[in-house]
């Protein structure tokens, strides 16, 4: 099957809207599905510009929304016509998703990062030569094809363009927080970076019953929205010193957690810093920056905590719909962070994301959609 999609030729170059892409046949137990919309995430970015390394050309997105058009004899969860957000693939076998941690399956790196479906066949081709997939979904496209495991069904009635970002960004975000550091209400937390990624470990902050949810950013039109939807203080970390802020926000304490998503060395540490005795800092950036700390200085003294998360320790089936539903609450107005941009703008919406313009750029595949089709 041929389809329109944005094609990266090599490590470095822009996007490429290309209409003579070969989209592989439908396996057994995949969906076939015509992407409505797509979120861009930061890791995109990342790959493109080789900071996490890839093989090209390659299609990007994953954080794909849609509608089914077909299904395979295998699949039992999904029929032609349902809703559905897209994202990464886990096995459902190895023991790590037996314990339901599928974000830590034993094969997550050849399931989503490898360019090829699980199997090992080509997920894609253009003139009979392979081109890489990502996250075993690739949803800058206009359809794909994804395993039962990829897909979280979701109502009709809701607006299938805002809804892809929850694949990733915002489960990461959120997932940081409601899952992997679960803070006790009545705890403090800082999240450096105010992205798509930020803001939703922020709002899961105050869902959760934080007394303070910090938000640092440099940007005050980002710190501006981080008070909009929640935030009990501010800090521009580019007029202030971030860490003498935080502890006089905290009476000297510092926080109880802090997540950084930006990646940036200099704020990775001072995150660490800014934690009160029994801290815990979330360092959940796609980055090649290094840290340096000392064990015994940096850590043991105040018996502070550096940790890893990806993708928000989330299952997708289960934390997707309770974002949604905090969503419909108004506990979780993810939608204020994006801005709509036609598929056709795909390299304008990526350098407004990289240049902070747009928080979340969402490219709309499908000109003719319409919420409630």
């Amino acid at each position: 099957m041929k389809i329109k999609a944005a094609v990266i030729p090599k490590v470095g170059d822009k996007f490429e809207i290309k209409d003579d892409v070969e989209l592989a046949d439908m396996n057994d137990d995949e969906l076939q599905v015509k992407v409505v919309a797509s979120g861009i995430c930061h890791s995109d970015e990342a790959l493109r510009k080789g900071d996490a390394g890839w093989t090209f050309p390659t299609i990007l997105g994953h954080e794909g929304a849609g509608i089914v058009e077909k299904v395979g004899p295998r699949v039992s969860q999904f029929k032609p016509g349902d809703h559905v957000v897209m994202s990464f693939y886990s096995d459902g076998t190895c023991v790590n998703c037996l314990k339901g941690i599928p974000t830590q399956c034993l094969d997550y790196a050849k399931y989503n990062l490898s360019g090829t479906k699980p199997d090992g066949s080509d997920h894609f081709k253009e003139n009979g030569h392979h081109v890489s997939d990502m996250f075993d979904q690739s949803s800058f496209t206009t359809h794909t094809t994804v395993h039962e495991r990829n897909a979280i069904k979701v109502d009709k009635s809701l607006d299938l363009r805002k809804l892809g970002p929850l694949g990733c960004g915002y489960v990461t975000g959120s997932g940081t927080v409601l899952n992997t550091l679960k803070p006790e209400p009545g705890s403090t937390m800082a999240v450096f970076g105010t992205g798509a990624v930020g803001l939703a470990a922020m709002m899961a902050g105050i869902i959760v019953g934080c007394t303070k949810v910090i938000a640092v950013d440099i940007v005050p039109s980002r710190l501006d929205l981080a008070k909009e939807v929640g935030a009990t203080d501010v800090v521009n970390s580019k007029n202030e010193n971030v860490v003498d802020a935080i502890k006089k926000i905290t009476n000297g304490r510092g926080v109880d957690y802090a997540v950084d998503t930006t990646g940036v060395q200099s704020v990775m540490t001072d995150s660490i810093k800014a934690l009160g005795a029994g801290g815990t800092s979330a360092l959940i950036a796609v980055t090649p920056k290094l840290i340096n700390i000392s064990s015994w200085n940096d850590l043991c003294v105040m018996d502070k905590k550096v940790i890893g998360v990806n993708m928000g320790d989330s299952i997708p089936q289960v934390d997707i719909p309770r974002l949604i539903e905090y969503y419909k609450m108004g506990k979780f107005p993810f939608d204020k962070t994006e801005k709509f941009y036609p598929f056709e703008q795909i390299n304008e919406a990526d350098a407004d994301s990289v240049n902070g313009k747009t928080i979340k750029p969402v490219l709309v595949i499908d000109k003719d959609y319409q919420p409630g089709d």
